[in-house]
């Protein structure tokens, strides 16, 4: 994230007439733009406790622009199978009019603290879906359960 340049402390905020003074105006102007420019969330999901793979499914965001967009990801193991079990998200999108896709490596450690994070960028078609999915697999009495959280952000468009 960008570092936003400190204020002007030492100058006066307004002239004499009251209206506000130019080092302060300049630090209002660049403050916006940063602000502007900033990478904003646009939509997180939450599936908690979950023992089956998710279907492709559309993170809520509405119709997009064309643009750069970062996707991320955190999955947890939180039950283990009893014997073992494997997890792979990934992150679909399309790109110049084809459907494109990134998988994250399978988490196979099947214990509790089996956690996988992972941040992409995305440029995206207008009013196409980002969608996230899951491929599961449970071996033993005691199915695996996990827990997704995916959250999007504009980056530029």
């Amino acid at each position: 994230m960008a570092e936003i340049a400190p204020f002007p402390y030492a100058d006066r905020m307004t002239r004499p007439d009251g209206r506000l003074s130019l080092p302060w105006v300049n630090w209002f102007t660049t403050l916006q733009s940063d602000v502007q420019d900033a990478p904003f969330r646009l939509a997180s999901v939450a599936a908690t406790g979950q023992s089956a793979a998710i279907g492709a499914t559309a993170i809520p965001l509405g119709a997009l622009a064309t643009g750069l967009y970062r996707v991320s990801y955190l999955a947890r193991i939180t039950t283990a199978a009893s014997t073992s079990s494997s997890l792979t998200v990934r992150i679909g999108f399309t790109n110049g009019g084809v459907a494109c896709s990134l998988s994250g490596a399978a988490m196979t450690g099947n214990t509790t603290a089996t956690v996988q994070t992972e941040t992409v960028l995305l440029q995206i078609d207008a009013s196409t879906p980002i969608t996230y999915s899951t491929v599961y697999s449970s071996t033993g009495a005691t199915a695996m359960v996990y827990s997704l959280w995916v959250t999007a952000e504009e980056v530029e468009t």
